[in-house]
């Protein structure tokens, strides 16, 4: 059974994965996680720390000369930022007797965020932990956690792709109320195609559905608004009996 897991801040010095139990001999390199990690970045309306916060990619262990050795492989995602937080997240006591410490800690980023967001983390996380602001947890609980994630994928679909031929695809099918999607599903060899949409679409010959999600993302940025949508994940070449009923390990 492979296990993940993850550490580390949103504006910490990097984030870690560990992937245990994985077969030696998987294919995995540097450049195949950074490729994921860069899918990661795309997509319409995207905040502006997307376009400037860049991701180093590190193995700490469990891959040599691009092939996984079977110990437990760990991949660290760098902060391109982490100098800027140097202070603010420390994991060193800092010294607010300092002027220039006391200053950067009490105003801009190193502000104590004491309203907790709606619909966040924030508060539930405050009063679990027992913290007076919610630095300590929107740190983790904050979307940039989730390169984590796409480092540890990675290593998961090497093996999946390598050993049973299994290949994932997917693609945004609305977004709020936009025009209904009923094009055929994509192909593993239509990521790339899927990938050039701004909003993920597969259009086919026809660039209206991928028209009208963007016209409802931009009335909902206007009116400061949310939108769900609906993704579909398209998998090919799983065999029959992967997993088990009986429970999810």
């Amino acid at each position: 059974m492979l296990r993940w897991t993850t550490a580390g801040e949103s504006h910490g010095q990097a984030l870690v994965t560990i992937v245990e139990n994985m077969p030696a001999g998987v294919p995995v390199t540097r450049a195949d996680v950074s490729r994921q990690l860069a899918r990661r970045r795309l997509g319409y309306g995207r905040g502006a720390r997307m376009k400037f916060e860049a991701d180093e990619v590190t193995f700490l262990g469990g891959v040599r000369h691009g092939r996984t050795l079977g110990s437990p492989v760990a991949v660290m995602v760098g902060n391109t930022e982490w100098p800027k937080w140097t202070t603010i997240m420390s994991a060193d006591p800092v010294d607010l007797d300092d002027p220039e410490v006391a200053k950067e800690m009490a105003s801009g980023r190193g502000a104590r965020l004491t309203r907790p967001r709606p619909g966040h983390a924030d508060l539930s996380g405050m009063l679990k932990y027992g913290h007076t602001e919610a630095r300590p947890i929107l740190e983790r609980s904050s979307a940039r956690e989730t390169a984590a994630r796409v480092a540890a994928a990675t290593v998961a679909r090497s093996l999946l792709r390598e050993v049973l031929g299994v290949e994932v695809v997917s693609h945004v099918v609305s977004i709020g109320d936009s025009v209904d999607y009923d094009g055929p599903a994509p192909a593993p060899a239509d990521l790339g195609a899927v990938d050039a949409s701004p909003v993920r679409a597969f259009t086919g010959e026809t660039d209206a559905h991928e028209a009208s999600m963007i016209e409802q993302i931009e009335k909902a940025k206007k009116s400061g608004d949310t939108l769900g949508g609906v993704v579909e994940v398209v998998v090919t070449g799983l065999p029959v009996g992967l997993g088990s009923h009986v429970s999810w390990d």
